[in-house]
């Protein structure tokens, strides 16, 4: 008895299905968006705690190289800064200092190979019985408050005082990231995030916000601020 072919879903209303590859304009403005978003997180968790960004993006760099391997690129991710950590790590830097941060991260990280073993061999079920979402859910919601005081430090203040030129640039840009998002049609409305960012520094040039010669004076390329001070120092039991 012959069958009819498996029909194929297709979503008509997306603007890039599951399998569409998007034209090379439209792939690499994308990029540039997932750059700028990923950029931002990446380096704000180091500064907060003390840490040269350069060591954070380094290692998500290379921490994505390697997952895409590992994984074959089934699952195309980027590996970047975890905010989970910042409260911890921002304890150890005023008390044992870099040495202890470095560590914590470290052993982090090994908890992290000791699970995904544990998930390669067994499965991922047993995460939802001891994680489900009623838990999860909570705790992404406290991480987000323990950081709301830096994020409205960071839209308001300039240096030690409140300046209402930086706190209008965070206000405009959320707003006009917002307005992109809702209103924009076709491509663009798949880059609500990157005009926002856009519209925001031009907004914070006019103002007089931004420091070009800063700009013009950083180096095109640099080796990462490595730092071995972590090797003399002895754990704590």
């Amino acid at each position: 008895m012959q069958t009819s072919p498996k029909k194929e879903f297709r979503n008509e209303e997306a603007i890039l299905d599951i399998k569409d590859r998007p034209p090379f304009l439209h792939w690499l403005v994308l990029s540039v968006q997932h750059l700028f978003t990923m950029f931002g997180a990446t380096v704000l968790v180091p500064l907060l705690i003390g840490i040269n960004p350069s060591i954070a993006l380094f290692s998500s760099g290379v921490g994505t190289l390697v997952y895409i391997l590992c994984t074959k690129a089934k699952i195309p991710a980027y590996l970047g800064s975890s905010f989970a950590f910042v409260v911890t790590m921002q304890a150890l830097m005023k008390t044992d200092g870099y040495p202890a941060v470095a560590q914590g991260a470290i052993s982090a990280g090994l908890v992290y190979v000791v699970v995904s073993l544990i998930i390669s061999q067994f499965g991922s079920n047993w995460v939802d019985q001891v994680l489900p979402p009623v838990v999860v859910g909570p705790i992404i919601v406290v991480i987000g408050l323990s950081l709301a005081t830096t994020a409205a430090n960071d839209a308001m203040m300039n240096n030690s005082h409140y300046d209402l030129k930086y706190f209008a640039v965070a206000i405009f840009t959320l707003l006009i990231t917002i307005i992109f998002n809702m209103y924009l049609k076709g491509f663009p409305s798949m880059i609500p995030v990157l005009l926002g960012i856009v519209a925001g520094y031009v907004m914070a040039m006019i103002v007089g916000i931004v420091n070009l010669q800063s700009i013009v004076a950083a180096k095109w390329f640099s080796l990462p601020a490595f730092d071995a001070m972590f090797i003399n120092y002895h754990f704590k039991w």
